[in-house]
């Protein structure tokens, strides 16, 4: 056998073995739902911070006031812009900084302030959809993200400010 010829079967072996791993890499790379608890169901009342209509999951930053005093940002995941659109008719003007909402959320099994997003209901009582049980349009995936808002909310990623 000639090298072109062990050159062309070794080439053509490796682009079958990538077209193969391609569409694994995003399965991997998908988070589970382990890290929130989806036994509880918490209601929260506070303002919206920032809602980030962002893929691969939107983010809705509430800060839910205390009551000794002080406020607390929650760091809320939904699913994707586009099924949250289809299935729970939101859109990126849904939600605006300052508006009075309450949301359902399952909540991180770590305790801190972030979750799963559910059923959002505004303050003249417009529901937008989500799941009842805290589980989002289509339900969260992965925790908060990297960076959370400032003022002790979950660590991690994009800031709501």
């Amino acid at each position: 056998m000639s090298q072109s010829t062990t050159n062309r079967g070794l080439a053509a072996l490796l682009l079958a073995c990538s077209a193969i791993a391609a569409p694994l890499q995003g399965a991997a790379a998908h988070h589970s739902f382990s890290q929130f608890d989806r036994t509880k169901n918490l209601v929260l009342k506070g303002t919206v911070r920032k809602l980030e209509w962002a893929n691969p999951h939107v983010w809705l930053w509430v800060d839910v006031p205390q009551p000794g005093g002080g406020i607390v940002s929650w760091g809320l995941e939904a699913s994707a812009p586009g099924e949250m659109s289809r299935n729970g008719g939101w859109n990126k003007h849904s939600l605006v900084k300052g508006e009075q909402i309450t949301v359902r959320v399952s909540p991180l099994k770590d305790g801190r302030p972030g979750g799963s997003m559910g059923q959002v209901t505004l303050a003249d009582g417009t529901v937008l959809g989500g799941r009842r049980d805290g589980g989002g349009p289509g339900g969260g995936a992965g925790g908060p993200p990297p960076g959370g808002p400032p003022g002790g909310a979950p660590p991690g990623g994009p800031s709501p400010g």
